[in-house]
Formats: structure tokens, C-alpha cells, sequence
């Protein structure tokens, strides 16, 4: 996937996944890169942007199974962003999508192909 989109829909992806629960970082990765491929040092930068920006709050727990885990979980004005992203998202692909198909429809060919 170009790496541009990525970029563009990441903030939506978390937001979104800790908007139905909460996660510690490495999950967060793990459950994102089911749809879409992102790595660890992609992620951590942008927790920790969105929770200086008052999207996220953060806690620590411990782990049976090695070190104490920070868990990321979602303010109020993060759900709000959340539902906003949302709604863009959705009116962005829509329109996209509208264009996509109007050019497939009303396709000119390339000077080569005439």
C-alpha cells in the first residue's frame, strides 16, 4: 500500500481501535497490521502524539508473562476526533470513489493509444 495512505488514515485506525478497547502498544500494531501493515516504530511516535494532544490517556499493568505493559486508552476528546476522522473518511472515499468511476467512465485515451 502507498505508504502516503498510510499516513493519512493511521490516527483514524487507532483511534478507532481503542475507541472499542483498551490496548498496549505492541497489540495495537499486532491488531492495525490485520488490515493494514505498520510497524512498531511507525506506531509508538504516533501515541505519543495523539496522547500530547489529549486523544489518549495511558496507564501501566503489569504482565504475567514479562514487563509491565502501558495500556492506551481513549478521552472523550479523543472519541470526539475519532467520530470526526470517521466522518471524513467516509465522505473522502465517497468522493474519491465518485471521480474514480467518472473518469473510468468518460475515459479519453492517452495520445499513445490513439
Amino acid at each position: 500500500m502507498n505508504i502516503q495512505f498510510k499516513k493519512g488514515v493511521l490516527d483514524l485506525c487507532v483511534l478507532s481501535l481503542l475507541s472499542k478497547k483498551e490496548c498496549y502498544g505492541y497489540e495495537i500494531v499486532q491488531v492495525i497490521s490485520d488490515a493494514v501493515e505498520i510497524s512498531e516504530g511507525t506506531i509508538y511516535p504516533l501515541l505519543r502524539r495523539l496522547k500530547k494532544d489529549g486523544y489518549l490517556e495511558t496507564y501501566i499493568l503489569e504482565s504475567t508473562g514479562g514487563p509491565p505493559r502501558k495500556y492506551y486508552s481513549i478521552t472523550e476528546k479523543g472519541r470526539e476526533m475519532e467520530q470526526n476522522l470517521r466522518k471524513e473518511w467516509f465522505s473522502f472515499v465517497s468522493n474519491v470513489n465518485l471521480y474514480l468511476c467518472e473518469d473510468q467512465n468518460n475515459k479519453t485515451p492517452y495520445p499513445e493509444e490513439r
